[in-house]
């Protein structure tokens, strides 16, 4: 069985079992279950019915209304409206325009002022769309404002825009790194346009990354209800600092289900630093590899060596990587780069891109089970453009 089919078979094996879930950014429906009657206490040999056991008495919870006062303070309404072109059949038989205005709605947070009249609000890539997009944001006193588009980077679902206004009140920066998992965190937003919406969860996970959430994050998981329009909203501890951006749900109706992920506010704050700066983020590449997972076993089947880690499926002989022959090639299992053992797709293109632009690095690959190491250079990756 060829190492495509072998993976292919193992994709399906999962998606069996995960019983149709998906990972989406936008909650499209909604789905609650009726709560089933409530089990008869157990009677003993009498027929007299048991003792209920006794509940623990309850913790006092932290008062965080305080907190989410702030939040709710520098928490904005987004609207989006993009000219999106028709499909040509569509066009033909129904006779609309060439393009057709979409709009989308989200959340977003004003994190600073840059000393003038001027405001940012991070929110998410899809969210805004793209530069061309006309956007309106709302304030928590219903103030409307137009929006620039200061930057989107696509690959970590981040856009930055700028507001005209004095005064807006700002969230303060959290260290996402310092979480812990079942601390206290709100979740604020504009769930089904309920406008700042708050709620209350904790850390479920940290560092959380897959295959089917995305390609970059290491996303914090929380059980804080996030639904269609929470997107690009606050993620706050209990000291009032920002500490992620809720970004997308995993779901098996498409609606809140305990499971939501945020990016951290730590790479946040990067992203959101260099596109201020730059416009866009200044990525390392190696070149178009495609790349694929592959456990040790696979690994063993494919006849491929005793170690898994990341398997080169293909590649240009124009990358970096290739070296015209005299580096990595079809087939290559990636095992190491730099000085960091690698066991995943996610986490190599991370490695990739965080490299700087101009360097050499170590890349270490088993090639049918003997490992070799080339010295690949690190050019600067071409810019994603459109939505995510």
């Amino acid at each position: 069985m060829s190492i495509r089919r072998s993976l292919a078979a193992s994709v399906a094996l999962v998606v069996a079992f995960a019983g149709g879930v998906v990972v989406t950014k936008v909650a499209d429906q909604t789905g609650a279950m009726a709560p089933g009657p409530e089990p008869a206490p157990s009677a003993d040999p009498q027929g007299r019915p048991a003792a209920r056991a006794a509940l623990p008495a309850a913790g006092a919870l932290p008062d965080l209304s305080s907190v989410a006062e702030r939040a709710i303070e520098a928490s904005v309404n987004i609207s989006s409206t993009q000219q999106v072109r028709v499909d040509p059949l569509f066009q033909y038989y129904f006779g609309a325009g060439a393009v057709q205005p979409q709009t989308s709605l989200g959340s977003g947070v004003i994190v600073s002022a840059d000393g003038s009249a001027d405001s940012y609000v991070l929110t998410n890539s899809h969210v805004v769309g793209n530069r061309n997009a006309e956007i309106k944001v709302t304030l928590v006193d219903n103030t409307e404002l137009p929006a620039t588009v200061v930057g989107i980077d696509p690959d970590t679902d981040l856009a930055v825009l700028k507001i005209e206004t004095r005064g807006a009140a700002t969230l303060p920066w959290g260290d996402s790194g310092a979480l812990r998992v079942a601390e206290w965190v709100l979740a604020v937003g504009n769930p089904f346009t309920f406008n700042q919406t708050v709620t209350l969860g904790i850390v479920s996970a940290k560092n959380r990354h897959d295959p089917q959430l995305a390609t970059y994050n290491d996303f914090i998981q929380t059980d804080a209800a996030v639904n269609r329009g929470n997107s690009g909203g606050a993620l706050v501890n209990s000291r009032g600092e920002l500490v992620g951006i809720n970004t997308m749900i995993y779901s098996e109706t498409g609606g809140y289900q305990g499971i939501s992920f945020a990016i951290p506010s730590n790479l946040a704050r990067r992203i959101m630093t260099e596109l201020i700066k730059n416009g866009e983020v200044i990525r390392g590449s190696i070149g178009n590899l495609q790349l694929l997972t592959i456990t040790a076993d696979q690994a063993r089947r494919a006849r491929l060596g005793n170690q898994g880690g990341v398997f080169v499926d293909n590649l240009y002989t124009s990358d970096p990587a290739y070296m015209k022959g005299k580096g990595i090639v079809p087939r290559d299992i990636i095992v190491r780069y730099g000085n960091t053992p690698v066991t995943e797709q996610s986490q190599l293109q991370r490695l990739i891109a965080d490299t700087p632009i101009g360097s050499t690095v170590s890349v270490e690959v088993i090639r049918a089970g003997d490992r070799r190491t080339f010295q690949i250079p690190v050019l600067r990756r071409t810019p994603v453009q459109g939505r995510r």
